[in-house]
């Protein structure tokens, strides 16, 4: 078969032959993820050798020389290489921001770019076509690769993700972790959510105070307890040093890293150590919240505020090299400027009707003060809303496409991440952990965004720098604990790989090509990373007698039934009469899929009830919304000692489970953050049953028909001024 010959400018000679290009979809470079724009693929190989050796034509390449070197256990790190049995990368003018060249051939392999980012983003598409160890960092040597010839580009020049961990804290190493996952799929920003309500994560010198009290959250911290750990002193902070570590690890991985610094709302941590922020009106927080001032907002109007923010600012402007500073500018409580007086004079003296405006006013001052530091403001889409926003500003929009859409409209340079595709936080089906609120997605649903369907006009779209994936983490801690970092992996992967994709460019593939390359190569690969990631769950069907489970991707399913701890591998069918009491999962090295059963399982029944509390409903016609099964109530008021929830059944009601909730379904908040249930069999006796777990218990299989149930709080307060309560869930 006639050969093709290709001399590239460096003399390496590249065979290619028409019966390699056909062979393409058997490659494993085929499965690189993200996709890159073109490649051409030869029928011989390199072969990468102990003696193979690693050189770079530019000072400032060494660093991933020397990143390249921990992964393969070759010789020498060189400034020239040699005249065969080489990698080699070089930076060359004429590429676009990123792109870069790879060839492999006889001589060896080449990676070329324009610049740093280019260079390293061939070196992720080098590592793809290596066997999965490598990321493992034990991939033995010598190790044959495909000739080929790869020219890629992205589209976007921001692909990002966001990172809180201001709810539930991150340690150095597991950040450092997420950063090089991130790299692996050439995401080249980290946007870094440091302060929230729950904590302050940056050491500040100049006030030490803001990390040694508000990083923390519970025992001895101003910071009430929220979102689980309510009996603990719970958090932790970045010193100036460790920040400045993780920055670096990020540079030298393509990735920057932006912080956020939320204001002038999501500030309590912020006020509880410094509460003269706040405004100058008396809060009743005596009855409402059990004496906590649930406050968060910055009064916009002190002086001494934007003094204390030029102080805190300053240092964190020093510890990133990021052009950008984010600053917030969401769901901010207006109602708390309305009710100050020095806010309201401001609006008034100005002929202002919306306080959106002193929102205007306070992210104004904010600029100015980084305009100091030769820094630019990043804020979430509702810093537009007061419509006196710098055209200059970096929106990211975030709370829904039509926000995403006024956004663009308006004219701002827009980071794209609408949470009803981009926010993975949010459950990736309908009966497993996550937030619900936008969305119930998994990675198809994320891959399959395309800004055609959605009518955004070529203009718009030339305003979005790119994409972002967020995961907000109040879930977290009651989902997984000590190894919360477990469940926020378990979250983001592989929805992360789908963002890769669209801000480099799907260049023409569809979702089951994309599906065929992560099952085909990229699980093992995420499971050489070390990513706990999430696996589609297996089908489950019932026919003739026989329960079956069925994967299309390689994983091992497993069974349990229903209230046993015993699981067992899943072989052939299961002959039963009835299939709502077994639950199915599936494994893959690390990754596991969610539990799921067949349609039967997930069936309740609505027996009438009556609910009367202690605590007073803060609605008008009472607890009559969750009586009717129609959804949540929230109390008037924060949890005391003794509180009580009282479900009363106009029959005695069997089942096999009942379930129930205060708090929201999907976050451990506005909870009885400890307490237990009483069972009543006849309506007049109870006897203790299970103990609350983040505000939930359940009733499992009980041994009578029930007649009522109360849920009793032993905790005064759960950090809000009010308690959520949810109509039971009744299985039959």
């Amino acid at each position: 078969m006639t050969k093709l010959f290709i001399i590239c400018t460096m003399k390496l000679t590249l065979k290619l032959s028409l019966l390699g290009i056909a062979a393409f979809i058997s490659s494993v470079a085929f499965a690189i993820i993200p996709q890159p724009q073109s490649v051409k693929y030869g029928e011989e190989r390199f072969s990468i050798r102990p003696s193979t050796v690693i050189a770079f034509n530019d000072d400032e390449l060494r660093p991933i020389a020397a990143y390249m070197l921990d992964y393969l256990a070759v010789r020498e790190v060189t400034k020239q290489a040699p005249a065969e049995n080489f990698i080699s990368v070089e930076l060359q003018p004429g590429f676009a921001p990123e792109a870069y060249r790879l060839t492999i051939g006889e001589e060896g392999i080449r990676i070329v770019a324009g610049d740093y980012g280019g260079a390293f983003c061939g070196v992720q598409t080098l590592l793809q076509m290596l066997p999965s160890e490598v990321y493992s960092k034990q991939m033995r040597l010598p190790v044959k690769v495909a000739f080929c010839e790869v020219e890629d580009a992205p589209q976007f020049a921001y692909r990002g993700f966001m990172l809180d961990v201001a709810r539930t804290w991150v340690t150095t190493p597991n950040v450092k972790r997420y950063i090089d996952w991130l790299a692996y799929h050439k995401i080249n920003r980290l946007h870094w959510h440091l302060s929230d309500d729950q904590g302050w994560r940056v050491e500040i010198k100049s006030h030490p105070e803001l990390t040694e009290q508000g990083g923390y959250r519970g025992g001895s911290s101003p910071v009430p307890p929220m979102y689980g750990k309510w009996h603990e002193r719970y958090g932790g902070y970045y010193s100036q040093s460790e920040i400045r570590e993780i920055v670096e690890y990020a540079r030298v991985r393509n990735i920057e890293v932006i912080p956020e610094i939320d204001l002038p709302g999501h500030s309590w941590a912020f006020a509880a150590v410094h509460p003269e922020v706040l405004c100058n009106y008396e809060f009743d927080k005596a009855h409402l919240s059990g004496g906590l001032d649930t406050r968060n907002v910055f009064c916009a109007t002190k002086e001494s505020n934007y003094e204390l923010l030029d102080e805190v600012l300053a240092e964190v402007c020093a510890l990133f090299p990021s052009e950008y500073i984010h600053i917030g500018g969401d769901e901010v409580s207006l109602s708390q400027w309305e009710k100050c007086p020095d806010c309201s004079a401001y609006l008034k003296r100005h002929g202002y009707t919306d306080a959106h405006k002193v929102e205007d006013y306070f992210i104004e001052r904010i600029d100015k003060i980084l305009q100091k530091y030769d820094k630019r403001p990043a804020v979430w889409n509702e810093g537009i809303n007061g419509g006196g926003l710098d055209k200059s500003t970096r929106v990211h929009g975030w709370s829904n496409m039509k926000d995403c859409r006024k956004v663009l409209e308006a004219g701002y340079p827009t980071i794209f991440m609408p949470a009803e595709y981009f926010y993975f936080d949010m459950r990736q089906s309908k009966h497993e952990a996550g937030s619900n609120w936008s969305n119930i997605f998994d990675v198809k649903h994320t891959y399959s965004f395309d800004f055609a369907e959605h009518g955004f006009s070529a203009e718009q779209v030339a305003l979005v720098e790119g994409f972002e994936g967020a995961y907000w983490s109040e879930i977290a801690l009651s989902q997984g604990g000590d190894r919360s970092t477990d469940f926020l992996e378990y979250m983001t992967f592989p929805r992360m790989c789908a963002v890769a994709e669209l801000g480099w460019g799907k260049n023409g593939s569809d979702w089951e090509h994309f599906y065929s390359r992560l099952k085909g190569e990229h699980y093992d690969r995420m499971s050489a990373m070390g990513i706990n990631y999430r696996l589609i769950p297996p089908k489950v069907e019932y026919q003739d007698g026989l329960l079956s489970a069925s994967t299309d991707d390689g994983s091992k399913i497993y069974y349990q039934l229903e209230g046993s701890d015993n699981v067992e591998r899943y072989l052939r069918p299961i002959k039963c009469d009835n299939p709502a009491h077994y639950l199915f999962h599936s494994e893959y090295h690390n990754a596991h899929s969610p539990q799921t059963a067949h349609a039967d399982h997930y069936k309740t029944i609505k027996p009438a009830f009556t609910l009367t509390s202690s605590i007073e409903s803060g609605r008008k016609d009472g607890y009559k919304r969750i009586e009717e099964y129609r959804g949540r109530v929230s109390a008037a008021r924060t949890c005391r000692q003794g509180d009580w929830f009282l479900f009363e059944f106009a029959e005695p009601v069997e089942c096999r489970q009942m379930e129930f909730v205060t708090g929201y379904t999907h976050i451990a908040h506005r909870v009885f953050p400890s307490g237990y249930l009483e069972i009543s069999y006849d309506g007049k006796s109870f006897e203790k049953g299970a103990a609350l777990v983040d505000g939930c218990a359940k009733i499992i299989r009980p041994s009578r028909a029930i007649k009522a149930v109360r849920i009793v709080s032993t905790t005064d307060r759960n950090s809000t001024h009010g308690v959520v309560i949810n109509p039971p869930v009744i299985k039959p």
